[in-house]
């Protein structure tokens, strides 16, 4: 028989300026693996996530101090990639690797988006949510995903790569967006759970 479980919760996105996005998240441990805590975070951040319309989410932007993200992303060949991992660690990138420059936003920087450049390709080391051991790798837009919700954890917003005159910007666009962005994720919180 299988169990039953609850409806995943959207859960309170946290924003720009709050003190747990500025700080490195806790490693996870023997305590969390396999946990029923640990799977409903994921279940509940995967639902936030979808609320959003994000590509990505990290634990510390659900106001959890774990280092996790999730992730729904494409490659630059169109595929797929959905999943999660804990304890992240991105591979050095070697001198001259390829960089390339698209739009970027962030769930905690509601509204807000510039280009930046990236390198082109991203490994990520980590472990799954029963503690066992994954290496995910993307190129194209899932790279700069796995980069940018491991800078989350390790205390950093795609702001902070961005020259003080781009930062100011990106803080006036969040502020007249803001409003707007969050009515939409109100509306699709609501779609979501009529569907069900």
């Amino acid at each position: 028989m299988s169990e039953l479980r609850e409806r995943p919760t959207v859960l309170r996105i946290t924003e720009v300026g709050e003190a747990i996005l500025g700080r490195t998240c806790r490693t996870a441990g023997e305590e969390d693996f396999g946990s029923p805590e640990l799977a409903r975070l994921v279940d509940d951040m995967f639902a936030t996530m979808y609320v959003a319309d994000g590509c990505g989410l990290a634990a510390n932007q659900v106001d959890v101090d774990l280092r996790l993200f999730v992730y729904d992303c494409t490659d630059e060949d169109g595929v797929r990639h959905v999943g999660h991992v804990l304890n992240p660690v991105v591979e050095d990138q070697e001198p001259g690797r390829r960089l390339i420059e698209d739009v970027e936003g962030c769930l905690s920087v509601p509204g807000a988006n510039t280009r930046l450049a990236r390198p082109a390709r991203a490994v990520v080391h980590g472990v799954d949510q029963h503690g066992e051991p994954v290496t995910i790798e993307g190129t194209g837009y899932f790279a700069r995903c796995l980069q940018h919700e491991t800078d989350h954890l390790n205390g950093g917003l795609y702001l902070d790569r961005l020259s003080a005159r781009d930062r100011k910007r990106m803080m006036k666009q969040t502020a007249d967006r803001r409003e707007k962005v969050f009515a939409e994720r109100a509306a699709r919180a609501a779609k979501a759970a009529k569907a069900e």
